[in-house]
């Protein structure tokens, strides 16, 4: 860093100043250090980027909000694992503030779950078979309890919570982290997905059985190490559920 940036950092805002530091250190953090790694100390921080140990307090805290750092008191701030929250806390707000937001997202997942189920299909380990299966399992048993009327309640979020897994496990037996993670970081965005397709597929004279045969379709292909039948399976289940949010948006735009 030249003087005169130095010159020209002491002279910004305070909170302009720890922006500035919170770049450098996320620079930092993604290109040098792994996670677990510890932050050097303030002080060293203070004398790298010539701002004041409250500056560098500051920018870390903002590296924290944004999921990058572990903070503990009395230690030096930590390297976290990477995660999906803050994409994930988008795509809520996204779903619950603009009815598009679920058409962007269904958009999204054709093309990322065609592509997962393709992958599956050639890549699936055994493990990574029993993954699926035994969410499949889970929702076929939540189904059986809903029809029985036993706690129906808890069976329905049993119900979204496997048919998540299924999706999630699927991504993992692609082999492609990206997917991986990506899905992870759907999770919450996909379960209130999940409740609207549900109210559609009611009005469309749809039931949990079909949801469950659109899933075993996607399965036995990628059990069969067929992809063109897995993307396809896949590909129709998710116009499906577009179909059944669309429903769900009509009936409640006429109420």
């Amino acid at each position: 860093m030249s003087h005169e940036e130095v010159s020209d950092r002491r002279e910004e805002p305070a909170a302009t100043a720890a922006s500035s530091v919170a770049d450098a250190l996320t620079d930092m953090i993604l290109g040098q250090l792994s996670p677990g790694a510890r932050l050097p100390s303030e002080a060293d921080l203070a004398a790298r980027f010539e701002v004041s140990r409250l500056t560098v307090r500051e920018a870390v805290k903002m590296l924290a909000g944004r999921g990058l750092l572990d903070l503990a008191r009395g230690r030096r701030a930590v390297v976290r694992e990477p995660d999906g929250s803050a994409f994930s806390d988008f795509l809520v707000s996204l779903i619950h503030n603009d009815p598009k937001g679920l058409f962007d997202l269904m958009e999204l997942r054709i093309s990322l779950e065609t592509q997962s189920a393709t992958c599956a299909a050639r890549r699936a380990s055994r493990a990574g078979l029993v993954a699926v299966e035994t969410a499949m399992q889970e929702m076929r048993s939540s189904a059986a309890d809903i029809k029985a009327g036993i706690d129906t309640e808890a069976a329905e979020t049993r119900f979204h919570d496997a048919d998540v897994r299924f999706h999630e496990a699927l991504a993992l037996a692609s082999g492609n982290r990206v997917l991986s993670f990506l899905f992870e970081a759907m999770s919450a965005p996909l379960k209130a997905s999940f409740h609207m397709s549900r109210r559609g597929q009611e009005l469309r004279g749809q039931s949990r059985d079909n949801t469950i045969a659109a899933h075993q379709a996607v399965l036995d292909a990628v059990r069969a190490g067929d992809s063109r039948a897995a993307a396809e399976a896949m590909r129709a289940h998710l116009q499906d559920t577009e179909r059944d949010i669309k429903a769900s948006l009509g009936n409640s735009a006429a109420h």
